[in-house]
């Protein structure tokens, strides 16, 4: 565990996958992240690369061959993780290519994932290093899970998330037995910015995005107003999640998304799959801003 604190907040990061595991306020010791109950869901913020979600039979082809990977891919509780470097104000970990991961992704690579405290924000940095001599096909996002209600004398729809601008979007359902993108959707936004949270709301799996036009969207609170910001400029698909017994909400900035179930499994021509050219780097970051201190 690697930690990070300035006259605001402090943060704690999990060697083992690089995962966000705590941000407290300096002030008054408030939680922000969930705090992965393992009888409800026992993760406090996963990293997802080189896929988003679930694969039809957790397998995708490359070049004609299979290859199988888990949902959410690979650096999810990956004891290879390593610390890279830290600062005064950050911390970056990394994911090396090495003979375990070739068997399941092709790709020579290094993915550095950076946590940088400033002020009262947490800047998540993505960074994608291609060092194949052929191009890579990826996909990167963030899982955080932030605690709901944040205080003991409030209840989980005294909470809403509050968007950019106002939005008129549905979410893509998910089939419930395979975890894939059915054809399915169900209209959510009516040119609103406000998602009134319930735990009801998650029966159906998660709230999948593709159009949305915010950029941003807060956490709020009827009693203590606003509680942080999630910012995701560079990325375009939003999922919104929790399990429906648990005290959190998930906020997914994705690059990428789960596999339709109409897919055939060719990773290049994967919905939402990004290219690296060969030696090039990527980077995309969002940033979590706390009001509450």
């Amino acid at each position: 565990m690697h930690t990070l604190q300035n006259n605001q907040l402090k943060i704690a990061v999990n060697t083992i996958g690089a995962e966000l595991c705590k941000i407290t306020s300096i002030k008054n010791n408030t939680a922000f992240i969930w705090d992965a109950n393992p009888d409800v869901w026992g993760s406090f913020a996963p990293n997802l690369f080189p896929i988003i979600g679930a694969l039809k039979n957790d397998t995708y082809v490359f070049e004609g061959k299979p290859y199988n990977l888990p949902k959410h891919g690979m650096v999810r509780n990956n004891k290879a993780v390593v610390l890279h470097e830290k600062t005064a104000n950050s911390l970056t970990f990394q994911l090396l290519y090495n003979t375990d991961t070739l068997k399941v992704y092709p790709f020579k690579f290094a993915l550095f994932i950076t946590y940088k405290l400033i002020n009262n924000s947490i800047e998540v940095l993505h960074t994608v290093k291609n060092l194949d001599d052929k191009t890579m096909y990826f996909s990167v996002g963030g899982h955080p899970a932030f605690k709901c209600p944040v205080f003991e004398d409030e209840a989980y729809d005294d909470y809403a998330l509050v968007f950019e601008h106002a939005e008129t979007s549905k979410t893509h359902l998910i089939n419930m037995t395979n975890g894939l993108i059915s054809s399915e959707t169900k209209p959510i936004f009516n040119n609103t910015n406000v998602l009134p949270l319930t735990h009801a709301m998650f029966n159906d799996d998660a709230l999948i995005f593709k159009d949305l036009q915010s950029k941003k969207v807060i956490l709020n609170s009827k009693t203590y107003g606003d509680i942080l910001t999630v910012s995701y400029h560079d990325f375009s698909y939003l999922g919104i999640w929790a399990k429906p017994t648990g005290n959190y909400v998930c906020i997914e900035p994705w690059l990428g998304i789960a596999d339709n179930e109409n897919t055939n499994q060719d990773f290049t021509t994967k919905e939402g799959i990004l290219k690296l050219a060969a030696g090039n780097t990527f980077k995309a970051s969002y940033t979590i801003e706390i009001h509450k201190l």
